[in-house]
């Protein structure tokens, strides 16, 4: 099983004119089960760019699983959009489905819209949201290999330097053990970060941080980066590749390989 993790697209900050294509290229490659992306399709939550999100998902040939990121919320200066209908342009043009499952191959995956508009750039999960995806993964089944999507980190990243978590993430967290949850895929930070986080009762999830998959908006370390991931899943162990892209060949080329045991 493979699964494509891409995430803080950005269009309207594209790095290159041709990031798109070597991205949707490298991914069809790869040959994956589903195309996750971790939000921000969007630099500024404007309807021309995402219909270029909308076109650039729609030339994935396997399932697309989408949650809205920061970005994809109108921006301060239209208060009443932000306030009110904050995911409107979203959901008219990438989909209507907030809180989004997918469960076919062995797989079993759940999303959570982590983005709102009365937050300025952190995220926040309610008690709605887990008693959802909690009630998807009891009815998951058991040797299916899960995984939790949200924009917003669920736990401080050693590797990214801003310190930006979802609020009441804490949530999320006290029940993947529960429901084993193998692993996390988010992003916002703009840098790539993969890390197991040990939790009571023995349990350990990984979560994957990916980077700017095409946006001129790198942080820190990853400021000149384009990144995204591939997880592939075996029966007893999974592996996240990390890929980066090369502007001299105009190609992703793997970063690093992090290998983890399944739970």
């Amino acid at each position: 099983m493979t699964v494509a993790h891409i995430s803080d697209i950005h269009f309207g900050r594209l790095a290159s004119p041709g990031i798109i294509g070597a991205l949707t290229g490298d991914i069809h490659h790869a040959e994956p089960a589903l195309v996750v992306v971790s939000g921000d399709l969007t630099q500024r939550a404007r309807a021309s760019q995402f219909k270029e999100a909308a076109l650039m998902i729609e030339r994935f040939e396997p399932p697309v699983m989408v949650v809205p990121g920061n970005h994809d919320v109108p921006a301060w200066y239209r208060p009443w959009a932000r306030i009110f209908n904050p995911l409107g342009r979203y959901e008219a043009h990438i989909t209507p489905e907030l809180q989004p499952t997918f469960e076919r191959n062995g797989l079993a995956v759940a999303g959570i819209n982590t983005a709102h508009g009365m937050t300025i750039k952190g995220g926040k999960v309610n008690s709605e949201q887990i008693a959802f995806v909690r009630s998807f993964f009891q009815g998951a089944k058991p040797e299916a290999f899960r995984i939790l999507v949200l924009h917003h980190p669920p736990v401080l990243l050693k590797r990214p330097h801003r310190a930006e978590v979802a609020r009441s993430a804490h949530l999320a967290l006290e029940f993947i053990g529960e429901q084993r949850v193998d692993l996390f895929l988010c992003g916002h930070l703009h840098q790539s970060s993969v890390e197991s986080i040990p939790l009571e009762g023995g349990h350990s999830v990984v979560i994957a941080s990916a980077g700017t998959a095409s946006s001129n908006r790198g942080r820190a370390g990853d400021r000149r980066t384009n990144i995204y991931n591939i997880v592939r899943v075996a029966q007893e162990h999974f592996t996240i590749e990390e890929r980066r892209f090369d502007s001299t060949s105009g190609r992703f080329e793997t970063l690093r390989e992090s290998p983890f045991r399944r739970t």
